[in-house]
Protein backbone atom coordinates (compact mmCIF):
# COMPACT_ATOMS: atom_id res chain seq x y z
CA UNK A 1 0.00 0.00 0.00
CA UNK A 2 1.61 3.25 -0.86
CA UNK A 3 0.32 6.61 1.26
CA UNK A 4 1.06 10.38 1.79
CA UNK A 5 2.01 10.69 4.70
CA UNK A 6 1.98 14.69 6.40
CA UNK A 7 5.58 15.29 5.45
CA UNK A 8 4.54 14.80 1.67
CA UNK A 9 6.46 11.27 1.52
CA UNK A 10 5.11 8.42 -0.33
CA UNK A 11 5.46 5.97 1.78
CA UNK A 12 4.80 2.21 0.47
CA UNK A 13 3.98 -0.22 3.68
CA UNK A 14 3.36 -4.00 3.38
CA UNK A 15 0.61 -5.57 3.67
CA UNK A 16 -0.26 -5.40 7.51
CA UNK A 17 -0.47 -9.01 7.92
CA UNK A 18 3.22 -9.78 6.54
CA UNK A 19 6.04 -9.76 8.80
CA UNK A 20 7.36 -6.80 7.30
CA UNK A 21 4.42 -4.88 7.19
CA UNK A 22 3.97 -5.66 10.99
CA UNK A 23 7.14 -4.30 11.32
CA UNK A 24 6.69 -1.32 9.92
CA UNK A 25 3.77 -0.68 11.25
CA UNK A 26 5.56 -1.01 14.79
CA UNK A 27 2.69 -3.50 15.97
CA UNK A 28 3.59 -5.88 18.99
CA UNK A 29 2.69 -8.53 16.38
CA UNK A 30 6.03 -7.95 14.40
CA UNK A 31 8.40 -8.47 17.30
CA UNK A 32 6.54 -11.51 18.43
CA UNK A 33 6.87 -12.88 14.67
CA UNK A 34 10.46 -11.89 14.24
CA UNK A 35 11.44 -13.41 17.29
CA UNK A 36 10.51 -16.83 15.86
CA UNK A 37 11.90 -16.27 13.04
CA UNK A 38 14.94 -14.54 13.10
CA UNK A 39 16.69 -15.06 10.26
CA UNK A 40 13.65 -13.89 8.37
CA UNK A 41 13.39 -10.45 10.56
CA UNK A 42 17.10 -9.31 10.64
CA UNK A 43 16.47 -7.68 6.85
CA UNK A 44 13.07 -5.95 8.02
CA UNK A 45 14.74 -4.68 11.88
CA UNK A 46 17.44 -2.69 9.78
CA UNK A 47 15.66 -1.77 7.09
CA UNK A 48 13.22 0.15 9.60
CA UNK A 49 16.12 1.93 10.93
CA UNK A 50 17.77 2.97 7.58
CA UNK A 51 14.06 4.28 6.44
CA UNK A 52 11.49 6.31 8.48
CA UNK A 53 8.58 4.36 8.26
CA UNK A 54 6.59 6.19 11.01
CA UNK A 55 3.42 7.92 9.62
CA UNK A 56 3.67 11.01 11.81
CA UNK A 57 7.62 11.79 13.03
CA UNK A 58 6.03 14.15 15.70
CA UNK A 59 3.79 11.78 17.35
CA UNK A 60 5.04 8.16 16.36
CA UNK A 61 7.88 6.46 18.47
CA UNK A 62 10.23 3.45 16.87
CA UNK A 63 12.87 3.27 19.01
CA UNK A 64 12.62 1.37 21.63
CA UNK A 65 10.68 -1.30 19.67
CA UNK A 66 13.83 -0.99 17.27
CA UNK A 67 16.34 -1.50 19.89
CA UNK A 68 14.66 -4.14 21.70
CA UNK A 69 14.73 -5.44 18.00
CA UNK A 70 18.32 -5.43 17.83
CA UNK A 71 19.13 -6.79 21.13
CA UNK A 72 16.95 -10.24 21.27
CA UNK A 73 17.73 -10.96 17.65
CA UNK A 74 21.22 -10.56 18.88
CA UNK A 75 21.98 -8.51 15.48
CA UNK A 76 25.30 -6.36 15.24
CA UNK A 77 25.33 -2.40 16.20
CA UNK A 78 27.72 -2.35 13.15
CA UNK A 79 25.20 -1.27 10.77
CA UNK A 80 24.13 1.78 12.49
CA UNK A 81 26.94 2.61 13.58
CA UNK A 82 27.87 3.27 9.84
CA UNK A 83 24.61 5.09 9.46
CA UNK A 84 25.38 7.59 11.41
CA UNK A 85 27.48 9.24 8.67
CA UNK A 86 24.51 9.34 7.08
CA UNK A 87 22.10 12.42 6.40
CA UNK A 88 20.68 14.46 9.71
CA UNK A 89 17.66 12.52 9.77
CA UNK A 90 19.17 9.10 9.19
CA UNK A 91 21.81 9.66 12.24
CA UNK A 92 19.09 10.59 14.33
CA UNK A 93 17.46 7.32 13.88
CA UNK A 94 20.44 5.60 14.35
CA UNK A 95 21.51 7.61 17.05
CA UNK A 96 18.45 7.05 19.06
CA UNK A 97 18.25 3.05 19.09
CA UNK A 98 22.04 3.20 19.83
CA UNK A 99 21.59 5.36 22.95
CA UNK A 100 19.23 2.33 24.12
CA UNK A 101 21.21 -0.56 23.02
CA UNK A 102 24.60 1.91 25.33
CA UNK A 103 22.43 1.78 27.99
CA UNK A 104 21.38 -1.96 28.09
CA UNK A 105 25.15 -2.37 28.02
CA UNK A 106 26.33 -2.38 24.45
CA UNK A 107 30.02 -1.46 24.21
CA UNK A 108 30.35 -1.14 21.13
CA UNK A 109 26.86 1.26 20.61
CA UNK A 110 28.33 3.40 23.09
CA UNK A 111 31.71 4.06 22.35
CA UNK A 112 30.33 4.23 18.24
CA UNK A 113 28.44 7.67 19.63
CA UNK A 114 31.48 8.97 21.32
CA UNK A 115 33.34 8.45 18.17
CA UNK A 116 30.75 10.29 16.21
CA UNK A 117 30.67 13.14 18.61
CA UNK A 118 34.44 13.50 18.62
CA UNK A 119 34.58 13.80 14.67
CA UNK A 120 30.84 13.69 12.97
CA UNK A 121 28.56 15.97 11.18
CA UNK A 122 26.05 15.97 13.60
CA UNK A 123 27.30 15.45 16.92
CA UNK A 124 25.21 18.95 18.56
CA UNK A 125 22.19 16.90 18.56
CA UNK A 126 23.52 13.75 19.25
CA UNK A 127 25.88 14.77 22.50
CA UNK A 128 22.98 16.32 23.97
CA UNK A 129 20.59 13.70 23.68
CA UNK A 130 23.42 11.30 25.01
CA UNK A 131 23.74 14.02 28.21
CA UNK A 132 20.18 13.88 28.53
CA UNK A 133 20.07 10.34 28.62
CA UNK A 134 23.17 8.35 29.48
CA UNK A 135 24.80 8.93 32.90
CA UNK A 136 27.89 11.60 33.15
CA UNK A 137 30.74 9.37 33.48
CA UNK A 138 29.54 8.10 29.78
CA UNK A 139 29.98 11.42 28.26
CA UNK A 140 31.20 14.24 30.64
CA UNK A 141 35.00 13.82 29.40
CA UNK A 142 34.28 15.08 26.38
CA UNK A 143 34.02 18.40 27.30
CA UNK A 144 37.51 19.19 25.18
CA UNK A 145 36.36 17.65 22.16
CA UNK A 146 33.13 19.51 22.78
CA UNK A 147 35.51 23.37 23.15
CA UNK A 148 37.44 22.84 20.31
CA UNK A 149 34.55 22.00 18.01
CA UNK A 150 31.77 24.49 19.29
CA UNK A 151 33.62 27.30 17.43
CA UNK A 152 32.70 26.17 13.72
CA UNK A 153 29.20 25.11 14.48
CA UNK A 154 27.06 28.10 12.95
CA UNK A 155 23.63 26.88 14.60
CA UNK A 156 24.55 27.27 18.12
CA UNK A 157 22.60 24.45 20.76
CA UNK A 158 19.65 26.04 22.44
CA UNK A 159 19.93 24.04 25.33
CA UNK A 160 21.79 24.72 28.62
CA UNK A 161 23.22 21.43 28.93
CA UNK A 162 25.97 19.54 28.47
CA UNK A 163 27.67 22.82 27.60
CA UNK A 164 26.93 25.08 30.86
CA UNK A 165 28.84 21.70 32.20
CA UNK A 166 31.94 22.40 29.61
CA UNK A 167 31.85 25.93 30.36
CA UNK A 168 30.78 26.92 26.92
CA UNK A 169 29.14 30.23 27.16
CA UNK A 170 26.00 30.43 25.23
CA UNK A 171 24.37 33.82 26.54
CA UNK A 172 21.99 34.36 23.13
CA UNK A 173 20.11 30.81 23.80
CA UNK A 174 19.72 31.26 26.92
CA UNK A 175 16.08 32.08 28.87
CA UNK A 176 15.43 33.04 32.48
CA UNK A 177 13.70 29.72 33.56
CA UNK A 178 9.91 30.49 34.89
CA UNK A 179 9.14 29.91 37.89
CA UNK A 180 6.07 27.13 38.06
CA UNK A 181 2.55 27.51 39.08
CA UNK A 182 2.49 24.24 40.57
CA UNK A 183 2.26 25.14 44.23
CA UNK A 184 -0.24 27.80 43.59
CA UNK A 185 -4.17 27.34 44.43
CA UNK A 186 -7.05 27.05 42.00
CA UNK A 187 -8.07 29.88 43.12
CA UNK A 188 -4.86 31.86 42.61
CA UNK A 189 -4.95 30.78 39.45
CA UNK A 190 -8.01 31.87 38.72
CA UNK A 191 -6.75 35.33 39.99
CA UNK A 192 -3.93 35.07 37.94
CA UNK A 193 -6.42 34.27 34.62
CA UNK A 194 -8.45 37.60 35.62
CA UNK A 195 -5.81 40.56 36.56
CA UNK A 196 -5.97 42.94 33.91
CA UNK A 197 -1.76 43.21 34.71
CA UNK A 198 -0.95 39.48 34.38
CA UNK A 199 1.52 38.96 31.40
CA UNK A 200 0.66 36.78 28.33
CA UNK A 201 3.12 34.05 29.39
CA UNK A 202 1.70 33.98 33.47
CA UNK A 203 -1.66 33.25 31.60
CA UNK A 204 -0.70 29.87 29.80
CA UNK A 205 1.48 28.82 32.56
CA UNK A 206 -1.97 29.02 34.68
CA UNK A 207 -3.66 27.00 31.58
CA UNK A 208 -0.88 24.41 31.70
CA UNK A 209 -1.56 23.96 35.05
CA UNK A 210 -5.23 24.12 35.17
CA UNK A 211 -4.81 20.98 32.40
CA UNK A 212 -3.50 18.78 34.50
CA UNK A 213 -5.49 19.28 37.87
CA UNK A 214 -8.75 17.83 38.82
CA UNK A 215 -11.78 19.59 37.02
CA UNK A 216 -11.88 23.56 38.85
CA UNK A 217 -15.48 24.71 37.29
CA UNK A 218 -14.33 28.14 38.27
CA UNK A 219 -11.95 28.19 34.65
CA UNK A 220 -15.63 28.07 32.91
CA UNK A 221 -17.05 32.22 33.01
CA UNK A 222 -13.67 33.09 32.30
CA UNK A 223 -13.47 31.08 28.99
CA UNK A 224 -14.64 34.04 26.48
CA UNK A 225 -12.00 36.26 27.95
CA UNK A 226 -9.01 33.97 26.99
CA UNK A 227 -8.23 35.12 23.60
CA UNK A 228 -5.03 36.38 22.97
CA UNK A 229 -5.18 40.46 22.51
CA UNK A 230 -5.88 40.78 18.71
CA UNK A 231 -9.08 38.83 19.16
CA UNK A 232 -8.19 35.79 16.53
CA UNK A 233 -7.29 33.14 18.84
CA UNK A 234 -7.57 31.37 21.99
CA UNK A 235 -4.71 31.55 24.45
CA UNK A 236 -2.29 28.79 24.18
CA UNK A 237 -3.24 25.70 26.54
CA UNK A 238 -6.78 26.83 26.82
CA UNK A 239 -7.98 24.23 25.03
CA UNK A 240 -6.76 21.56 26.94
CA UNK A 241 -7.71 23.41 30.48
CA UNK A 242 -11.37 23.09 28.95
CA UNK A 243 -10.70 19.34 27.81
CA UNK A 244 -9.96 18.68 31.16
CA UNK A 245 -13.56 19.96 32.36
CA UNK A 246 -15.32 17.29 30.66
CA UNK A 247 -18.77 17.05 30.18
CA UNK A 248 -19.08 20.50 32.70
CA UNK A 249 -18.21 22.75 30.33
CA UNK A 250 -20.78 21.18 27.78
CA UNK A 251 -24.01 23.86 29.11
CA UNK A 252 -21.13 27.01 28.51
CA UNK A 253 -20.05 25.60 25.05
CA UNK A 254 -23.24 25.62 23.83
CA UNK A 255 -23.37 29.34 23.93
CA UNK A 256 -19.57 29.68 22.68
CA UNK A 257 -20.37 28.48 20.00
CA UNK A 258 -23.09 30.83 19.36
CA UNK A 259 -20.54 33.51 19.72
CA UNK A 260 -19.74 35.54 16.94
CA UNK A 261 -15.85 35.16 17.65
CA UNK A 262 -14.14 32.58 15.45
CA UNK A 263 -12.08 31.21 17.89
CA UNK A 264 -14.88 30.99 21.13
CA UNK A 265 -16.77 29.48 18.36
CA UNK A 266 -14.74 27.09 17.03
CA UNK A 267 -13.93 25.72 21.08
CA UNK A 268 -17.76 25.77 21.45
CA UNK A 269 -18.12 23.78 18.58
CA UNK A 270 -15.09 21.61 19.52
CA UNK A 271 -16.66 21.00 23.19
CA UNK A 272 -19.93 19.65 21.56
CA UNK A 273 -18.13 17.49 19.47
CA UNK A 274 -16.73 15.76 21.92
CA UNK A 275 -19.61 15.07 24.18
CA UNK A 276 -22.24 14.22 21.43
CA UNK A 277 -25.97 13.74 22.21
CA UNK A 278 -27.47 10.33 21.31
CA UNK A 279 -28.51 11.97 17.87
CA UNK A 280 -24.59 12.32 16.70
CA UNK A 281 -24.31 8.42 17.10
CA UNK A 282 -25.11 7.55 13.67
CA UNK A 283 -23.30 10.15 12.12
CA UNK A 284 -20.21 9.17 13.96
CA UNK A 285 -20.10 5.77 13.04
CA UNK A 286 -21.32 6.85 9.56
CA UNK A 287 -18.08 8.81 9.56
CA UNK A 288 -15.48 6.37 10.48
CA UNK A 289 -16.74 4.52 7.95
CA UNK A 290 -15.72 7.10 5.27
CA UNK A 291 -12.56 7.62 7.31
CA UNK A 292 -11.87 3.73 6.64
CA UNK A 293 -12.84 3.66 2.83
CA UNK A 294 -10.50 6.83 2.24
CA UNK A 295 -8.14 5.24 4.42
CA UNK A 296 -7.37 8.25 6.60
CA UNK A 297 -4.91 7.63 9.25
CA UNK A 298 -4.64 10.78 11.34
CA UNK A 299 -7.78 11.70 12.85
CA UNK A 300 -9.76 9.00 13.29
CA UNK A 301 -8.64 8.56 16.81
CA UNK A 302 -10.61 11.59 17.76
CA UNK A 303 -13.63 9.60 15.99
CA UNK A 304 -13.23 6.52 17.77
CA UNK A 305 -12.81 8.77 21.25
CA UNK A 306 -16.01 10.09 20.61
CA UNK A 307 -17.88 7.14 19.72
CA UNK A 308 -16.70 5.06 23.02
CA UNK A 309 -18.40 7.90 25.11
CA UNK A 310 -21.77 5.99 23.94
CA UNK A 311 -20.65 2.22 24.98
CA UNK A 312 -22.41 -0.39 23.52
CA UNK A 313 -24.72 1.38 22.08
CA UNK A 314 -21.89 2.49 19.11
CA UNK A 315 -21.26 -1.34 18.21
CA UNK A 316 -21.79 -0.66 14.61
CA UNK A 317 -18.37 0.78 15.19
CA UNK A 318 -16.45 -2.17 16.19
CA UNK A 319 -15.68 -3.57 13.04
CA UNK A 320 -13.79 -0.66 11.42
CA UNK A 321 -12.38 0.15 14.86
CA UNK A 322 -10.71 -3.32 14.26
CA UNK A 323 -9.29 -2.81 11.00
CA UNK A 324 -7.94 0.43 11.98
CA UNK A 325 -6.17 -1.05 15.07
CA UNK A 326 -4.55 -3.94 12.77
CA UNK A 327 -4.23 -1.83 9.69
CA UNK A 328 -3.03 2.11 10.23
CA UNK A 329 0.45 3.08 9.94
CA UNK A 330 -0.09 5.80 12.32
CA UNK A 331 1.29 3.87 15.42
CA UNK A 332 0.57 6.51 18.14
CA UNK A 333 -3.51 6.16 17.60
CA UNK A 334 -2.98 2.61 18.17
CA UNK A 335 -4.30 2.63 22.02
CA UNK A 336 -7.17 4.67 21.41
CA UNK A 337 -8.70 1.90 18.84
CA UNK A 338 -8.24 -0.17 21.89
CA UNK A 339 -9.77 1.90 24.43
CA UNK A 340 -12.43 2.64 22.16
CA UNK A 341 -13.23 -1.32 21.70
CA UNK A 342 -12.80 -1.56 25.49
CA UNK A 343 -15.70 1.15 25.81
CA UNK A 344 -18.17 -0.39 23.47
CA UNK A 345 -17.28 -4.12 22.73
CA UNK A 346 -14.45 -5.69 24.94
CA UNK A 347 -14.96 -8.91 23.75
CA UNK A 348 -11.54 -10.83 22.48
CA UNK A 349 -9.55 -8.07 23.20
CA UNK A 350 -7.32 -9.98 25.28
CA UNK A 351 -5.20 -11.07 22.87
CA UNK A 352 -4.74 -7.41 21.80
CA UNK A 353 -4.20 -6.07 25.00
CA UNK A 354 -0.94 -8.86 25.30
CA UNK A 355 0.37 -8.32 21.77
CA UNK A 356 0.20 -4.80 23.03
CA UNK A 357 2.86 -5.41 25.38
CA UNK A 358 5.46 -5.13 22.60
CA UNK A 359 4.11 -2.42 20.58
CA UNK A 360 6.32 0.32 19.61
CA UNK A 361 4.13 3.34 21.41
CA UNK A 362 4.65 3.91 25.40
CA UNK A 363 0.73 4.57 25.17
CA UNK A 364 -0.18 1.47 23.61
CA UNK A 365 2.57 -1.03 26.09
CA UNK A 366 1.16 1.36 29.42
CA UNK A 367 -2.78 0.34 28.22
CA UNK A 368 -1.82 -3.18 27.86
CA UNK A 369 0.23 -3.25 31.53
CA UNK A 370 -2.76 -2.12 32.48
CA UNK A 371 -5.14 -3.96 31.25
CA UNK A 372 -3.34 -7.51 29.76
CA UNK A 373 -5.03 -10.80 31.34
CA UNK A 374 -3.38 -12.28 34.51
CA UNK A 375 -1.74 -15.32 32.05
CA UNK A 376 1.95 -16.84 31.99
CA UNK A 377 2.58 -14.87 28.69
CA UNK A 378 1.60 -11.44 29.52
CA UNK A 379 3.10 -11.63 32.66
CA UNK A 380 6.35 -12.94 31.81
CA UNK A 381 6.43 -9.60 29.44
CA UNK A 382 5.47 -7.18 32.12
CA UNK A 383 8.47 -8.43 34.25
CA UNK A 384 10.75 -8.21 30.94
CA UNK A 385 9.41 -4.64 30.74
CA UNK A 386 9.74 -3.80 34.56
CA UNK A 387 13.66 -4.40 34.20
CA UNK A 388 14.26 -3.10 30.83
CA UNK A 389 16.46 -0.07 30.90
CA UNK A 390 15.70 0.76 27.22
CA UNK A 391 12.25 1.74 28.24
CA UNK A 392 10.77 4.85 29.67
CA UNK A 393 10.69 5.38 33.58
CA UNK A 394 6.52 5.55 32.87
CA UNK A 395 6.80 1.87 31.37
CA UNK A 396 8.93 0.88 33.90
CA UNK A 397 6.82 2.28 36.89
CA UNK A 398 3.95 0.63 35.46
CA UNK A 399 5.35 -2.58 35.40
CA UNK A 400 6.04 -2.88 38.70
CA UNK A 401 2.92 -1.57 40.15
CA UNK A 402 1.64 -4.38 38.15
CA UNK A 403 3.80 -7.06 39.31
CA UNK A 404 3.59 -6.09 42.93
CA UNK A 405 2.62 -8.34 45.24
Amino acid sequence: MSYRDEMSRTLSYARHDTLEGLLQRGRGLGAQRALAEPGAGAPFVYNGIRRDWKWDSQTDTRCVYQARLIRDLDLSPTPLVDQLSGDEEECRRAADVLELLALDGSDEAREGLRAYIRAGDHWVAVLQSVADGWPAEWWEDLGDVACARISGEEDLPWSFEPWGRFGIALPSRQFAPRPSLSPLSDGELLALLTADGTEFNTKVDALRAFAVREPVPGLIPLVPSLGTLDGRRPLPRLRPAIARLGALAVPAAREWAADGREWLAALGAAVLADHPGPEALPGLVAELAEQWEARVWCGPDTTAQRLARFGPEAADAVPVLWRYWRHTPHSYERADYLKALAAIDPSGLDEAYTESLWDCEERARLLAIASAPHHPQALHRIAVLRDDPMDTPEVRAAARARMAP
